[in-house]
């Protein structure tokens, strides 16, 4: 599979998860979506293949990774990779 179709699928993918976050009650807003710089030199986001989502319930902004353990686990049933699995809770990517 070529980058722009991981891509691609990464942009189908996405919304599905962001979705289910405000069905759940939350609010998100974006962190790090593409970056060119501040991590680490093979950074899916450096690929746009990752994206860094910010959950806030009532008004909090839910910063642990246990905060988005629930859809950390949706996201690696829809084929992706959890930053929670290495204590980076909001971080969301595609294609490893």
């Amino acid at each position: 599979m070529t980058l722009r179709e991981k891509q691609s699928e990464f942009a189908k993918k996405l919304p599905l998860l962001l979705l289910y976050m405000v069905n759940e009650g939350y609010d998100i807003t974006f962190g790090d979506f593409m970056a060119t710089t501040g991590h680490s030199e093979k950074s899916f986001h450096y690929k746009r293949l990752a994206a860094d989502i910010n959950l806030f319930k009532n008004g909090k902004y839910l910063t642990s990774t246990k905060d988005h353990e629930l859809f950390g686990e949706f996201w690696e049933c829809l084929g992706g990779t959890w930053g929670g699995r290495w204590n980076d809770g909001n971080h969301y990517s595609w294609g490893e």
